[in-house]
C-alpha cells in the first residue's frame, strides 16, 4: 500500500532541507571568513611587531652591544610576551627570548625577505614570522617573533559550536513556520476537497467555494465550477431523456400487450400462435415493470426529497411483507421465517409505501437467488436507538468483487445471477429509498452460502 504524504508535510520537509542547506553554507562561509580575518589580523600583528623591532635596531646600530641587547630584551618583554629572538645568518642565537629559553623555534635558514610558519610549542599552536635584516655591526641577521593562536582557535570553536547549537532550534522554528504557512496557503484546497466530496449526482447544482485571492486556487475552483455546470446540464438532459423515453414507451407497450391479449382470446388461434402471444404478453409485462422502475429512478433524481416522512410502524410493514413472501416462497419450497424483537412496535420516520417497496425488493431478491428447499430469514430488532432490518438467504451469494457495485443501475453480477430474471434496477431503487429515509444498507455475502442485507434505521 502506497503511503500518502500531504503536500503541506512535503513542503515543510523541503523548506526545512533548504533552510538547513542554506544554514550550513552560510555557517561555512562565515567560519571561513572569520578564520581568514583572524589569520590576516595575526599576520599583520606580527609584521608590525617586526617593523618596530627593525626601527629600534636601526636607531641604536652604533650603540654598544650590551646596550643593544638590553634594548632588545626590553622590547621583547613589552611586546608579545617576550616571544622574539634575533638569529645570525648561520642559525646561531644572537639575542635570545627573555621569557623562555626552551621555546621550540623553527630552524632558521636563508631568509630572503619574510615568511610565516605554524608550530606547536608549550602545548599550544603558534604563528611565527621570520624576516631578514642587515645590521651594520652584526651583518645579516634573522628577526623572529611568535604569537599564540589559541585565542583565535577558541573563537573559531565557539563560533562553530554556536552554529551547530542554533541549527536544530532554527530548523524547528523554520519548519514550524513553513508548516503553518503551507497549511494556511493550502486551506482553500481542504475546503474544495470537502465540497467536492459532498457533491453527487443528486446535488450537481452546488458549487465550490471560491476565494477571491487571484491565485491558482481561485482559478482551480472556478474551473471546477464550470465543469460542474456542464455536468449538471448533461445529467439533466440525460434524466429528461430517460423520463421522456420511459413515459412515451408506456403507451406502445400497453397497446402491444392489449392486442396480444385480445388475439389470445380468439378461439381459432393455433398452438404456436398462442405460445408466441403468451411470450409477447410476458415480455410486455416485464418491459412495463422496467419502464416503471426507470420512471421511478428518474423522478428520484429530479425530486430527491419528494417523499413526505411521518411516523410509521416498521414492525407492521415487515410482518405484512413477510406474509406475502411466505406465500410466494411456498411455491418454490423456500421457507420464509420472521423474527421480531421484543418491542411490539418500532416507529421510524418514513414513507409507508416506499418502505414496503424497499422490503419487497430485498425479499424478492432473496427468493429469486435461493434454490428450492432453501430458507429466507427476516428479523427486526431494536439496537441502541436504531431499528435493524435483516433479510438473510441461503442462496448462491455474491462474489466479493461484485458487492461494491450491486447498487449500481443496470448492474448484473456473475452469469449465474444473470440467469435470474430481473432488470438490475431493484437494488438501485432500494438504495434510493434507504437514502431518502437516512438509513444505511449493509451487505454481507459468501458465494455458495447466501447473502444478508441489513438496513439500519434511526428510531423516531
Amino acid at each position: 500500500m502506497r503511503r500518502v504524504i500531504s503536500i503541506s508535510t512535503r513542503l515543510t520537509v523541503w523548506f526545512g532541507v533548504i533552510f538547513l542547506a542554506g544554514w550550513v553554507l552560510f555557517g561555512a562561509a562565515m567560519w571561513l571568513n572569520l578564520q581568514r580575518n583572524l589569520s590576516a589580523e595575526r599576520h599583520l600583528t606580527l609584521s608590525r611587531r617586526i617593523d618596530r623591532l627593525q626601527e629600534m635596531m636601526r636607531r641604536n646600530e652604533r650603540a654598544p652591544a650590551a646596550s643593544r641587547a638590553g634594548d632588545f630584551r626590553d622590547f621583547a618583554t613589552a611586546t608579545g610576551g617576550g616571544r622574539a629572538e634575533v638569529f645570525r645568518a648561520d642559525g646561531s642565537v644572537l639575542w635570545p627570548s627573555p621569557s623562555s629559553t626552551d621555546f621550540s623555534w623553527p630552524p632558521v635558514g636563508n631568509v630572503s625577505s619574510e615568511s610565516f610558519f605554524s608550530i606547536h610549542a608549550e602545548g599550544q599552536p603558534y604563528l611565527v614570522i621570520e624576516r631578514s635584516f642587515r645590521d651594520e655591526a652584526w651583518g645579516p641577521l634573522v628577526l623572529v617573533a611568535a604569537a599564540p593562536q589559541a585565542a583565535n582557535l577558541e573563537l573559531l570553536a565557539e563560533f562553530r559550536h554556536g552554529m551547530f547549537t542554533l541549527a536544530p532550534v532554527l530548523l524547528l522554528i523554520s519548519m514550524a513556520g513553513g508548516y503553518w504557512m503551507s497549511r494556511r496557503a493550502l486551506g482553500p484546497v481542504d475546503r474544495i476537497t470537502v465540497a467536492v466530496r459532498s457533491i453527487g449526482i443528486r446535488n450537481l447544482s452546488e458549487r465550490l467555494p471560491v476565494s477571491r485571492s487571484g491565485d491558482e486556487l481561485e482559478r482551480l475552483a472556478e474551473t471546477c465550477n464550470d465543469m460542474l455546470a456542464r455536468l449538471e446540464v448533461a445529467v439533466l438532459k440525460l434524466k429528461q431523456f430517460t423520463a421522456d423515453a420511459s413515459h412515451e414507451l408506456r403507451g406502445p407497450l400497453s397497446l402491444t400487450r392489449t392486442i396480444a391479449e385480445v388475439a389470445l382470446r380468439q378461439p381459432d388461434v393455433d398452438a404456436s400462435s398462442r405460445e408466441a402471444l403468451n411470450a409477447i404478453i410476458e415480455e410486455s409485462a416485464n418491459a412495463a415493470v422496467l419502464l416503471e422502475q426507470m420512471l421511478e429512478l428518474a423522478r428520484a433524481d429530479s425530486e430527491p426529497t419528494s417523499l413526505i416522512l411521518e411516523p410509521v410502524d416498521l414492525a407492521e410493514i415487515v410482518a405484512d411483507g413477510c406474509a406475502m413472501a411466505t406465500t410466494l416462497g411456498a411455491r418454490k419450497n423456500i421457507e420464509v421465517s420472521l423474527a421480531l424483537g421484543t418491542s411490539p412496535a418500532l416507529m421510524v420516520l418514513g414513507h409507508a409505501s416506499s418502505l414496503r417497496r424497499l422490503l419487497w425488493i430485498l425479499l424478492d431478491n432473496a427468493l429469486k437467488y435461493t434454490p428450492s428447499f432453501g430458507h429466507v430469514r427476516v428479523s427486526l430488532e431494536n439496537s441502541a436507538g436504531h431499528a435493524l432490518l435483516r433479510v438473510e438467504d441461503s442462496g448462491i451469494g455474491i462474489a466479493p468483487g461484485d458487492v461494491p457495485r450491486i447498487f449500481d443501475r443496470f448492474y448484473r453480477a456473475d452469469p449465474s445471477r444473470a440467469q435470474v430474471e430481473g432488470s438490475g434496477l431493484g437494488l438501485s431503487i432500494a438504495k434510493w429509498i434507504a437514502d431518502t429515509h437516512h438509513a444505511e444498507i449493509q451487505v454481507s455475502s459468501h458465494e455458495g452460502q447466501g447473502s444478508r442485507f441489513t438496513v439500519v434505521f434511526t428510531l423516531a
